[in-house]
């Protein structure tokens, strides 16, 4: 039986034809009826109420409840305001976040108020923000790969023990002939520590010739942790920029004749030492034979990827990412947010 003759023979007080005519029970049954949408909506959007609670109130199956429900949302009878108190709503980005996640194909995008300028205090809240993520998405039996870089020490500073994963992994070399500090190991077993996993190093250089590259890939030790992180079902990864900004090239793992090339080729940022174009595209430098850490192609592939990064001074290589495709999640600020915005919608 419809829903439409059970309303009917409801408001008739019995189960038999209607001895009214047909004009007059039309419009006697549609009183009848928008009353029980209303009833309905309301007990389930005001109350709290299921829908098998509702259905046995009203003495009709469980379906039929969850039509009446669905037919006063079609209906424009339930409308639904979402508020945040007054001394926050500035700070909460929930339409900038969801054009951001159609605009990309994205699961989620986290957008901060705060500058993230590169300096301490902004490191500090895109890493409270991503630690946030971080603690709600990761699983207890998941592999948990990040390439170094200041945003994922800020992350890892900002954990407070609430989650946790089976591993840990380094997802790119760290190495390099200058005096200069990746905070590698601070952020590698402070992720061990709060997510009570098993911390597995990456012991390389991230950049060598190409015959040590394969010299090592065949080293036991150095195969199983990119195999590892290869393996990881949840990534963290910050960017980084084709420029003398780079932490690349403050560290010396890069100088400026590699630099030179990369710029012509048309690089704009790089994720664990790989570089990419604005569109996303992996640029064919002399660096990709040389380099020590998981591909661009695998971080695409990664169930999970989180990148945060933010400011002017990355807002091409985020872009390039996104456009790659190589992250599902997103924690950046609001001007980098509506900036990327701006450019994919000029791009459409």
């Amino acid at each position: 039986m419809t829903y439409d003759e059970t309303a009917a023979e409801q408001a008739n007080g019995h189960g038999g034809p209607s001895p009214r005519s047909s004009s007059h029970r039309s419009s006697s049954d549609s009183g009848h009826d928008l009353r029980l949408l209303v009833r309905a909506a309301a007990m389930y959007h005001l109350d709290g109420r299921t829908q098998a609670e509702i259905a046995r109130r009203l003495g009709v199956s469980r379906p039929t409840a969850g039509r009446l429900i669905a037919r006063a949302r079609a209906q424009g009878l339930v409308q639904v305001t979402v508020s945040a108190p007054p001394h926050l709503a500035a700070s909460i980005h929930t339409d900038l976040e969801s054009e951001l996640e159609d605009l990309f194909g994205l699961d989620e995008v986290l957008v901060i108020d705060e500058t993230a300028d590169g300096t301490a205090t902004g490191n500090a809240a895109l890493g409270r923000a991503g630690a946030s993520v971080l603690t709600r998405r990761i699983q207890t039996g998941d592999t948990f790969g990040f390439t170094w870089g200041p945003e994922q020490i800020a992350v890892a500073d900002a954990m407070r023990g609430t989650a946790s994963c089976a591993r840990v992994v380094q997802m790119d070399g760290s190495m390099t002939s200058a005096d200069y500090s990746t905070g590698l190991d601070h952020t590698l077993m402070r992720f061990a520590e709060c997510l009570s996993a098993q911390p597995i190093r990456l012991i390389a250089p991230l950049y060598v010739d190409a015959g040590t590259v394969e010299a090592l890939r065949r080293d036991s030790l150095i195969s199983q942790s990119l195999d590892a992180a290869r393996d990881a079902q949840i990534a963290l990864y910050g960017v980084g920029s084709a420029s003398t900004s780079t932490t690349l090239f403050e560290g010396a793992f890069i100088d400026s004749v590699v630099l030179d090339e990369l710029l012509a080729l048309g690089a704009v940022g790089e994720i664990g030492g790989r570089f990419y174009d604005v569109n996303g595209v992996a640029v064919s430098s002399s660096l990709v034979e040389r380099t020590v850490s998981v591909s661009l192609e695998t971080l695409r592939a990664c169930p999970t990827s989180i990148l945060i990064s933010g400011g002017p001074h990355r807002q091409e290589a985020v872009l390039g990412a996104l456009r790659g495709g190589y992250a599902t999640i997103v924690v950046t600020d609001a001007a980098t947010a509506r900036w990327l915005v701006s450019q994919q919608k000029g791009q459409q």
